[in-house]
């Protein structure tokens, strides 16, 4: 028989244990769609999701409480509760070989692209129909560490909160304003309109990354997927194409070290003085 949906007090949470279903099923994309929740699991995206506000549950293991007790303790005397599981229910829940004791359900972070416009970002990064969620999710960590304030995601890309792009973000999806726009080109004309050069990453581009001037200028980079590029109607639209020069025998660099170049060399310019 099923068990009680609210167990005795300690009683430690199995798979069969209600709460620890339904927040199994966050690993489809239709119940994180219905329910506007995800799972964060391991004690970096713990720890972020926590001091965001973001964790309605956290479920931990006896060695997960022995390891991070202190993520469980601010699990515990937040708005959300800490449930302790057995070993086979945390490893239900998590997507990882060998789970590291924690996994939270968390609220989703989505942002409306005009709220975050209303913030005046100097560097917003866009990613175009990727579908890959490690590369979505390392864009966005990069993003983040490089200073951008907002990724986008656009078109048909992945949902960000797809486990392997949250734990691919490392955290850094709590850190910055993560916005699903469906149309594409709306959302380039927004960011052109809120005053944001847009620049779209494109192995053939006309300008070179190393000659481009005006990178202190607030940009939006565009990013498209490693196997088709950006749409062209995409190119189209922004100000410029750049190509990350090769300099060597490599045939071309892959999405997320092409994201952090351009991103890095735009970050680099906001900090110079002007």
């Amino acid at each position: 028989m099923p068990q009680p949906d609210n167990p005795q007090p300690g009683a430690v949470f199995t798979t069969r244990t209600p709460r620890v279903v339904a927040a199994r099923r966050l690993q489809r994309r239709r119940d994180r769609d219905e329910t506007g929740r995800f799972l964060a699991e391991g004690p970096q995206a713990v720890r972020e999701a926590l001091a965001a506000g973001a964790v309605a549950e956290l479920f931990f293991t006896a060695d997960g409480l022995a390891r991070h007790g202190d993520l469980v303790a601010r699990a515990g005397s937040g708005a959300g509760r800490a449930s302790q599981v057995d070993d086979d229910a945390l490893a239900a829940l998590a997507e990882t070989v060998q789970p590291q004791g924690l996994v939270a359900v968390c609220a989703q972070r989505d942002v409306p692209l005009g709220d975050a416009l209303r913030k005046a970002p100097r560097l917003v990064a866009v990613c175009a129909d990727i579908r890959d969620p490690g590369n979505a999710g390392t864009v966005l960590r990069t993003a983040d560490a490089a200073g951008a304030t907002a990724v986008v995601f656009a078109g048909d890309s992945v949902d960000p909160y797809n486990g392997k792009a949250v734990r691919a973000s490392a955290g850094s999806l709590f850190h910055v304003d993560v916005v699903r726009a469906r149309d594409a080109s709306a959302a380039v004309a927004a960011l052109r309109a809120a005053g944001l050069r847009v620049l779209a990453a494109d192995g053939y581009g006309e300008a070179d990354l190393f000659e481009l001037p005006d990178l202190a200028r607030p940009t939006a980079w565009l990013f498209g997927s490693e196997a088709h590029g950006l749409p062209g109607a995409l190119k189209a639209q922004a100000d410029a194409r750049v190509r990350v020069p090769i300099l060597g025998g490599a045939e071309s660099l892959n999405l997320a070290a092409a994201a952090a170049v351009c991103l890095y060399a735009s970050a680099k310019a906001l900090k110079e003085p002007m």
